[in-house]
C-alpha cells in the first residue's frame, strides 16, 4: 500500500514510527508538529539528539546513563554501600528514586533473559553484578525487575545463583501490577513495594 506523503515527510514518519511506544498516527502527528516548527526549534532538537550520542555513556560500576565515568548516584557518598537494588534499565532508577525511600545502591542489568527474543544471560551485566558482590561489602541485594514474563525469568535466574554467594536477596513486594512496567508505576506504588519487599529463601 503505498503512502500519500512524499519523501521525506513519509520517511520522517516512518522514523518516527520505529520509536518504542509511538504508533503510525503519533508518528504522524509528531511529524506534522515538526513541521510546523520554527527552524530554530528544530535545530535545537537535532542538537540535542546529537548531544546525547556524542557525551552519553553508562556508568562504568553501574551501568547507569551518565556523561562522566561514574553516575551521580555511584559518585554520591551519601548512599548507603550495602544495599544494591538491581533494575533491568537505567529509566527503572528515575522510578524507584522518585519514591525518595531507597537510599542505597543500583546495579543496571541492560534488559531482561528473553530466551524467545534471544537474550541470554550471557548478554546482560549479570558477570558485572557477580563482580560487584564479591568483596563482600553488599549484604543485600533487592531484585527489582518488571513484573511479566521475562523479569520474573531474570529475578528467577538471579535469586538461585545469588543464593550461593552470602547475601540477603529480597524482591519488591505487593503494588506492582503484573505485566506491568516499573517506569510507569506512580511514587506510593514504589515506595509501598520497597517498604513490603520479601527475602527469597530457599528450600
Amino acid at each position: 500500500m503505498s503512502s500519500i506523503y512524499d519523501g521525506a515527510v513519509q520517511d520522517l514518519i516512518d522514523e518516527l514510527g520505529r520509536l518504542p511506544g509511538v504508533g503510525p498516527k503519533s508518528a504522524q502527528r509528531i511529524a506534522f508538529h515538526l513541521l510546523e516548527a520554527t527552524t530554530e526549534e528544530v535545530g535545537a532538537l537535532v542538537a540535542a539528539l546529537e548531544a546525547v550520542k556524542e557525551k552519553v555513556r553508562f556508568c562504568m560500576l553501574c551501568g547507569n546513563v551518565t556523561e562522566a565515568e561514574l553516575c551521580k548516584i555511584c559518585s554520591d557518598p551519601r548512599r548507603v554501600d550495602s544495599v544494591l537494588c538491581v533494575v533491568e534499565e537505567s529509566r527503572d532508577i528515575v522510578a524507584i528514586e522518585r519514591a525518595r525511600e531507597y537510599r542505597g545502591r543500583y546495579h543496571v542489568l541492560g534488559g531482561a533473559i528473553d530466551p524467545i527474543g534471544g537474550v541470554g544471560p550471557d548478554k546482560l551485566r549479570i558477570r558485572e553484578l557477580y563482580q560487584r558482590l564479591a568483596d563482600g561489602k553488599i549484604t543485600e541485594v533487592i531484585l527489582a525487575m518488571n513484573p511479566n514474563v521475562e523479569g520474573e525469568a531474570t529475578a528467577t535466574y538471579l535469586s538461585v545463583n545469588l543464593s550461593t554467594m552470602g547475601v540477603v536477596v529480597s524482591r519488591l513486594a505487593s503494588g506492582l501490577p503484573v505485566g506491568g512496567d516499573l517506569e510507569y508505576a506512580d511514587e506510593i506504588t514504589i515506595s509501598r513495594a520497597l517498604e513490603g519487599r520479601q527475602r527469597v529463601v530457599f528450600q
